[in-house]
């Protein structure tokens, strides 16, 4: 019997190993080929180990691309979005999880609804709310509206009505607070688990955005990484060597990140669905 349980169990790692390497062999290869000529990428048999053209195909893509000036923008618009989406989401969720109001229950489902509307069915909608502000070919037409997102909002409400007893918040009433006072300064600090899960998501989910900066975005200028790499593809004439190497280095913030911030990640999401 102990011979068939430890059997199971080899066998479970086995495909759980095999599940990781499938996994990471996408990764693997971006950043191999980063560091090979087009001509090298596309032999026979594919280049299986590092070579050393990455510097070729960084100068490569800096001629073609103001890679730096690209790479900025990612940062900037994925961080503003991040700190947005946690200062409204996390206002968003205490008032659906600690006050009552009229239409509470429908408006929850409406921001739970919005979460099984795929993205691009919002592109035109998005688009002429843009550009009837004026935001066409701005940063903050990107960021503004991903602040609210639904999965935000869900993850906060679920949070907050598990994780802060209501009589924190009355007690916090009684000594005289206001409620956004209760908020900052009661509820806010208790929501790190949370905050810091949401926090990752949504950087990882705006760093990564195309779609809506293909939309909204106008100049080579203003465009935001993932946007600027698809300028070096074409039908006939990629220089796929300095697409791997800006792959490589795009990815690669993302990967450090999620290193430092997996635990909290898999903590934090794991401590929601007890809870709730």
């Amino acid at each position: 019997m102990k011979l068939s349980n430890n059997k199971a169990r080899y066998t479970g790692y086995a495909i759980v190993l095999a599940g990781a390497l499938l996994m990471f062999s996408p990764f693997y290869f971006m950043f191999v080929f980063a560091t090979h000529t087009s001509s090298e990428i596309f032999s026979m048999p594919p280049p299986l180990w590092f070579g050393t053209a990455f510097l070729d195909n960084m100068a490569s893509l800096m001629r073609h691309i103001p890679f730096w000036r690209n790479l900025g923008w990612s940062f900037y618009t994925a961080t503003t979005q991040t700190v947005l989406t946690l200062l409204v989401t996390s206002m968003a969720g205490y008032a659906f999880a600690m006050y009552e109001f009229r239409f509470k229950k429908a408006l929850f489902a409406v921001a739970l609804t919005a979460m099984l509307v795929p993205p691009f069915l919002g592109m035109i909608p998005t688009f002429m709310t843009m550009n009837l502000l004026g935001w066409i070919n701005q940063p903050r037409a990107l960021y503004v509206p991903g602040a609210a997102a639904a999965l935000g909002v869900f993850l906060m409400r679920q949070y907050v009505a598990s994780a802060i007893p209501s009589d924190l918040i009355e007690a916090a009433r009684i000594d005289g607070c206001g409620e956004f006072r209760i908020y900052w300064s009661v509820v806010l600090p208790l929501l790190g688990p949370a905050l810091g899960t949401l926090g990752l998501i949504s950087f990882i989910q705006a760093w990564n955005n195309f779609l809506s900066a293909l939309v909204v975005l106008r100049s080579p200028s203003m465009y935001t990484l993932p946007l600027a790499l698809r300028i070096l593809q074409s039908p006939t004439n990629s220089d796929w060597g300095a697409v791997m190497a800006g792959s490589a280095v795009a990815v690669l913030p993302l990967l450090v990140l999620f290193a430092f911030t997996s635990r909290r990640l898999i903590d934090g999401l794991t401590t929601g669905a007890v809870k709730a």
